[in-house]
């Protein structure tokens, strides 16, 4: 792989922006120093006094494939990430069919590996296949789930005791269980409530706080009881912050359970006063709360309450959301546009641009296990995973340029600061547009990975030996 060297940089490395040059060879990071004296680059960039960053790593996301693919697939969904500064992914596996056992696993890997530009990691299910996780576990997914404790795309909903179950055996892997936490029962409540109300607004109420802080209560207790670790998707309420800020203070005594939390940008910047604007597209699982929620998670993002912001970019095409509230379908696309928006709520002051490293980059690679991979810090031997931004280029959010096959987003018209380039493994993948071929992202295998061993050949013998 060519050697590359970045001049005039202001580079994010241990905590700090530094005025500094970096070198990549073979795909890592080489040097990092104010200047460099080696000249014999086979690439030089020049950065012209851009910021630097971690490629981002995205922990949540729905790509669709396969199954799906006239809403996403590898290839879009992976070009989509790189345009938006994000190089590694890891995909959710509610697809068609959904990743409950070694062979869906295997096809999915095939896949991906065929297509995607940047690296990739897989989660598997969990619904009636607690006898698969083991072998799931050992064929390379990065964790379990979404475990759907409220019903939502895919039809994968279990129900607690089965989640219990699940997390027992998770725990006896030290895998990672990632769960959805919506109460089941409380959303078949409050659904007969607004049946027939086709107000848009009428779906944030059928799925209220008190079903998230349910079942981010029980999911808490059961994790801490079984000694087991788990990630809570997605957190969209002020009352679920405060839950699992009692958590990590120690409010359920002396367990040893490991609870982490992420939230979504569509939760951070939009509230259910954008019904308005959106109506149906602004359907999602959860769903729209009410602004007062916004500030609790940004509290929550800054504190440490919350570990980690992914996209859970959830596409689906606009002709399919323009239907009645109940029809359409929930989720909405958002993995160029994350990285972007945070840019700008940094030169906004709503988070510093370390915490925004460290809920996009660095928290995600440690909580699934990739920095044994190399990833989410600028580091020496690490790979080169970098994003250029030129931090004054404010621009606006406009569907049309954006590379998501759903063709439309949330956010259309906001402004945002989107990446001047993309490096991945040390080869620019993104500048003013695409610069990769499909597949040459890799699979990331999780730490349960046993690569099976080749099979001898037969011993040869010759016909004198009969």
């Amino acid at each position: 792989m060519p050697d590359t060297i970045i001049k005039n940089a202001r580079i994010f490395y241990k905590g700090q922006i530094h005025e500094a040059e970096l070198s990549i060879e073979d795909g890592k990071v080489a040097e990092i120093a104010k200047i460099i004296p080696k000249n014999d680059f086979d690439l030089v960039i020049n950065a012209n006094n851009m910021l630097v960053l971690p490629g981002i790593i995205d922990v949540h996301v729905h790509f669709r494939e396969p199954g799906m693919s006239y809403k996403e697939d590898w290839y879009s969904g992976s070009c989509s990430a790189a345009a938006g500064g994000v190089t590694t992914v890891i995909d959710h596996p509610n697809t068609i069919p959904p990743t409950l056992d070694k062979d869906t696993f295997k096809a999915k890997q095939e896949l991906a590996s065929s297509k995607s530009i940047i690296d990739f990691g897989i989660n598997a299910g969990v619904k009636d296949n607690l006898d698969e996780l083991s072998s799931l576990w050992k064929s390379g997914c990065s964790a379990f789930g979404e475990i759907f404790l409220g019903e939502s795309t895919g039809s994968m909903t279990v129900e607690r005791d089965h989640m219990s179950a699940a997390l027992q055996i998770t725990r006896d892997l030290d895998a990672l269980a990632c769960i959805h936490a919506e109460d089941q029962e409380i959303l078949e409540s409050y659904g007969k409530l607004t049946k027939g109300d086709l107000d848009p607004e009428s779906y944030s109420l059928s799925r209220p706080n008190l079903s998230e802080a349910v079942a981010v209560a029980n999911s808490i207790e059961d994790v801490m009881a079984f000694n087991a670790k788990a990630h809570l998707c997605h957190i969209s309420t002020r009352e679920a912050v405060g839950i699992i800020r009692g958590a990590k203070c120690g409010n359920y005594g002396d367990s040893r359970g490991t609870v982490t939390a992420e939230a979504a940008p569509h939760h951070l910047f939009l509230s259910n006063k954008d019904y308005d604007r959106l109506g149906t597209l602004g359907k999602m699982n959860p769903p729209l709360r009410k602004r007062r929620s916004l500030q609790y998670l940004w509290n929550g993002l800054n504190d440490g309450t919350i570990d980690i912001l992914a996209s859970d970019h959830a596409p689906h095409t606009e002709a399919e959301k323009q239907t009645d509230i109940w029809s359409a379908p929930a989720g909405v696309p958002g993995i160029e546009t994350m990285l972007p928006l945070m840019l700008l709520a940094v030169r906004r002051n709503l988070i510093t641009l370390s915490r925004m490293v460290e809920v996009m980059c660095t928290n995600p690679a440690m909580i699934f296990g990739l920095t044994d991979q190399k990833k989410g810090s600028i580091w020496k031997g690490f790979d080169a995973d970098l994003v250029l931004v030129d931090t004054a280029n404010i621009s606006k959010v406009d569907a049309d340029k954006l590379h998501s096959k759903a063709g439309w987003s949330p956010y259309e018209g906001m402004e945002a600061i989107f990446p001047a380039m993309t490096i991945s493994q040390g080869e620019v993948i993104w500048d003013e547009g695409i610069h990769a071929k499909k597949g040459r992202g890799k699979f990331l295998p999780g730490a349960g990975y046993e690569e099976k061993a080749s099979e001898e050949p037969a011993a040869m013998c010759s016909i004198d030996e009969k």
